[in-house]
């Protein structure tokens, strides 16, 4: 780090630290899907078996996901997530819709249907008043405040 940096407190770092590695989000987005056992985790993310062991650790000791054993012999677990795991979904979410705008543009890999029969178009919004929270709609407050 250089000598003059000053990381801002800021949760998305926090966040980071823990869930921003690509094979982290994506055994996320496996177990958000119902994949259980590590084989298909590997299978489904193309991750190296150490890296996402590695990875796995890591979510587990962050509270993002549980191990549960299936067999004794041999030993072995199914991943679940956590309900702090589980509310990462609608982060994939966004990451998802963002892709499919910027960088699958009319033919997204995957499309989600919502129980209302329409197609899931995630939105960040205001909880108090449902407005979008875009770039100029909100201000920053708190300890990683900072202005330009």
């Amino acid at each position: 780090m250089p000598r003059d940096a000053d990381p801002r407190d800021c949760s998305i770092a926090d966040t980071l630290d823990l869930v921003g590695e690509r094979w982290s989000l994506l055994a996320i987005r496996e177990l958000s899907y119902g994949v259980r056992r590590f084989d298909q985790i590997v299978h489904n993310t193309g991750a190296s078996r150490d890296i996402l062991t590695a990875r796995l650790r890591k979510l587990e000791s962050g509270g993002v996901i549980r191990r549960e054993r299936y067999s004794d012999h041999p030993v072995r677990h199914e991943y679940h997530l956590t309900p702090a795991g589980a509310e990462l979904y609608d982060v994939l979410l966004v990451l998802m819709r963002w892709g499919d705008r910027h960088l699958n543009a009319g033919d997204p890999p995957v499309r989600w249907q919502h129980s209302c029969g329409h197609p899931v178009a995630p939105r960040v919004v205001c909880a108090h008043c449902g407005d979008e929270a875009r770039t100029g709609t909100h201000s920053p407050t708190g300890r990683g405040a900072r202005t330009p």
